[in-house]
């Protein structure tokens, strides 16, 4: 018998796993696929002689986060690799803004935009100076986050206070407008703030483009040297050697109540484990809630909330093994691990109001991964190991490209997309699909398919508006990791402080599970009712 149960073996659960097996704590991980990371994951799919990152591919939270860093990854084999260029938004006109881990560079990019605009660019870096150190701790604890909040509030009050938050709450496009004449400054930071699904007019779109411009600028958008995967084998490799196991192809279909507190899990395959002191879910909050946990252990208040849950973008990815690098016409493009596709703000805000009007877009803004570019082990040299990820409506109701497209995603709907997606790139890459040796594409349902809290491409297991973060994530009231059953803990990204592989929801569900008190009573009638060994569907003394 465990001392706990983590559902899931995303990178939340496994780090939550791994915190608790150094405390002391005997740890299982069930994993609904059959394999361990969620959306960290890696493999051959696309071409056996290229390394595609199959959902998440580059990490600047985890290098940011002191929880992933306190793990001591390198001593798992996990390294880092970095591109010349953070990231790159080339126009069409042949200009490009580039954000570089050299401040100079980037801030001499943004200035040949506009003369003058580099001011811009150190001033909000001078913001970030000021509040990084408190800012990244109140992230990356749980809320309230008491003591870097009040660190957080007198580095803000002595570096102009109401002023610079309320910069940091603007729209981003009112942001890029207030800080830079030209396009440059504008199009890095609003790119950013799409990385999630903030629009250029969404209030608080400001403060997320500025937060990943200003990370990017510091630790870079790194990747695991050999793929997405390497990260999560090293999260694997460090809870096995604590003594933690992780068991795959195991999907857990209830969190089993007695006594009014969480005592255990069951498996689809009618197993039983018991939980000895808490179970973890690294499960988005709409399946904890009314389908793991039944309604009846549940207020009336929270599943009435519920119905107002509002998730992210759907995602549509397609994976490339290339013949040779993207021909981007910008040269800042070539060098640079991310570009964003599209030809200004203005075609981000047409892109983002499509989609509310629930059309897919016809001309999608892609995210476009160049990792050999990247990671040279990623694919033969000379060649390139790319993607590009856009978003489409949860529920469409028409397309706005005219091809018909209904959101049934099947393979002529997936196929017209991909190509609607290439046909953007070729406008700033002329010859790009020539030097496609093989695609694949991953659409909504395909992305839910290999992960479940990826529900219908939703990568951040709810929306980052700010009406449902904070205190209001994954509803009104439930900011921390605890539920409203005892010993039960929500330890996926619909927990704050949300998306990214920063593995804080883990980090904070470990440590609310270890400040509480445990008794034992419960425990024979919970071995009872999930069997002699604290599983059923195996008899005593069974292997």
């Amino acid at each position: 018998m465990p001392d706990a149960v983590v559902i899931g073996a995303g990178p939340n659960g496994l780090v939550a796993a791994n915190l608790l097996a150094d405390a002391g704590w005997s740890v299982e991980v069930l994993e609904a696929q059959d394999e361990p990371g969620g959306a960290v994951r890696s493999d051959r799919g696309v071409h056996p002689d290229f390394i595609s990152d199959m959902f998440s591919a580059f990490y600047p939270l985890a290098v940011a986060s002191p929880i992933i860093d306190g793990l001591g990854l390198e001593r798992e084999g996990l390294r880092w690799a970095h591109s010349e260029h953070v990231l790159a938004h080339p126009l069409t006109d042949g200009r490009c803004a580039v954000l570089s881990r050299d401040r100079g560079v980037t801030s001499a990019s943004v200035d040949s935009f506009a003369a003058g605009d580099a001011r811009g660019w150190e001033n909000l870096h001078a913001i970030w100076d000021r509040l990084r150190e408190p800012l990244i701790d109140a992230l990356f604890t749980p809320f309230p986050p008491v003591r870097s909040g009040l660190t957080l509030a007198a580095r803000l009050r002595a570096g102009g206070g109401l002023r610079v938050a309320r910069s940091l709450v603007l729209p981003v496009r009112r942001l890029g407008e207030e800080e830079f004449a030209g396009e440059g400054g504008r199009l890095l930071l609003a790119g950013n703030a799409l990385h999630a699904d903030l629009a250029p007019e969404a209030a608080g779109s400001g403060g997320f483009g500025w937060l990943m411009s200003m990370l990017g600028q510091t630790y870079g958008f790194p990747v695991p040297v050999g793929g997405a995967g390497a990260l999560t084998s090293a999260l694997v490799s460090r809870l096995e050697r604590k003594g933690g196991t992780v068991r795959c192809g195991e999907r857990v279909t209830e969190v089993v109540v007695r006594g009014g507190r969480a005592v255990g899990v069951r498996t689809a395959a009618g197993e039983g484990v018991v939980a000895r002191k808490a179970v973890l879910a690294d499960v988005a909050a709409p399946d904890l809630y009314g389908k793991l946990v039944g309604p009846a252990h549940l207020p009336h208040r929270l599943l009435q909330d519920l119905r107002r849950f509002q998730w992210d973008f759907a995602t549509f990815k397609v994976d490339w093994a290339l013949s040779g690098p993207i021909p981007w016409t910008a040269e800042g493009a070539r060098g640079a691990g991310t570009v964003h596709v599209a030809d200004g703000v203005d075609e981000l805000t047409r892109f983002a109001a499509q989609i509310a009007m629930s059309l897919v877009p016809d001309r999608p803004f892609s995210l476009v991964g160049q990792m050999t570019t990247a990671d040279a082990t990623r694919s033969p040299a000379g060649t390139e190991s790319a993607w590009a990820y856009t978003h489409v409506p949860h529920r469409v109701r028409d397309d706005a490209g005219g091809d018909g497209l209904t959101g049934r995603w099947d393979k002529r709907e997936n196929e017209t997309m991909a190509d609607r997606v290439e046909e953007q790139i070729e406008r700033l890459a002329p010859g790009f699909r020539e030097k496609i040796i093989n695609r694949r594409v991953l659409a909504p349902p395909t992305l839910e398919q290999l992960n479940a809290n990826l529900r219908g491409g939703a990568i951040n297991s709810g929306t980052t508006n700010m009406h449902q973060q904070l205190i209001f994530r994954p509803v009104p009231g439930a900011g921390r990791p605890e539920t409203p059953v005892p010993h039960l803990y929500l330890a996926s990204a619909s927990a704050h402080p949300g998306g990214g592989v920063h593995g804080a929801p883990g980090a904070n569900a470990a440590r609310a599970a270890l400040r509480r008190r445990y008794g034992s009573g419960i425990f024979s009638t919970a071995q009872r009712a999930l069997g002699s060994r604290g599983r059923t569907g195996r008899k005593p003394g069974a292997s």
